[in-house]
């Protein structure tokens, strides 16, 4: 998976920037600390000024090795820019990549290895993830809200690192999902997010720095998605 300057500097959410390409509402900056998108994380909101003004970022395009920032007016920027991050958005979308781990992690565990067939984030504070349980009783999965809790309340490390892509398809529970395999680094490595004491596997997302810095969480609803998945939604609990 990707390595991308927000994995690398978590907390940077204003940077100085050259425009190295643009076009009408779109624009490639020298670096850029927006999270692009992915896994069904929706990409960072923010906007990008200069002398002239300010505009929204839109969303965030992989096009032809570049990260085109999406632009919400058709402005056509040059020389330098100052990029910033919304930081609700980003602390938001931190919060339920968290939780949807740690519903994984103790799904994982109850029912002897649950793996993710998808995932998604909404900026309404409401996310979900489907796993693979067949014959799964919903009535359990949804009993799980009290651990989940439990979970936040131990305020437990979250922590990343790198690890040979080799070295984890043969860990159990690392690669955690059903279908995809994450891309590796040129180095041959994929980004491990590791919940201490509880949870540790592939992803790409942002994520808070404990659990214990997320709100509670409520778990929604529990429905069957076919035959095999079953779908959890989960929400923050003051939203």
């Amino acid at each position: 998976m990707a390595a991308y300057l927000c994995h690398e500097a978590p907390d940077l959410l204003t940077f100085e920037a050259e425009v190295l390409d643009s076009r009408p509402g779109a624009v490639v900056l020298s670096r850029s600390a927006f999270y692009p998108g992915g896994g069904g994380q929706p990409p960072d909101q923010g906007e990008i000024a200069w002398n002239g003004g300010a505009v929204a970022v839109a969303g965030i395009e992989q096009q032809g090795g570049k990260l085109w920032h999406l632009l919400a007016e058709p402005a056509e920027l040059s020389g330098q820019v100052e990029a910033r991050i919304d930081p609700d958005f980003r602390f938001l979308m931190q919060q339920l990549h968290t939780g949807l781990h740690l519903i994984n992690a103790l799904a994982f565990q109850e029912f002897d290895g649950a793996l993710v067939t998808g995932a998604n984030m909404t900026g309404e504070g409401v996310a979900r993830i489907d796993l693979d349980l067949p014959g799964a009783d919903n009535q359990r999965l949804r009993a799980m809200e009290p651990a989940l809790n439990d979970v936040i309340a131990q305020d437990l490390a979250v922590t990343t690192f790198a690890m040979p892509l080799a070295e984890a398809a043969q860990e159990p529970g690392t690669l955690r999902s059903k279908a995809v395999t994450p891309p590796a680094q040129p180095d041959g490595s994929v980004r491990i997010v590791e919940i201490a004491g509880l949870d540790r596997q592939a992803c790409g997302g942002t994520h808070l720095g404990s659990t214990g810095e997320s709100r509670p969480l409520r778990i929604l609803k529990v429905e069957n998605k076919g035959r095999h998945n079953r779908r959890i939604k989960i929400g923050l609990g003051d939203l």
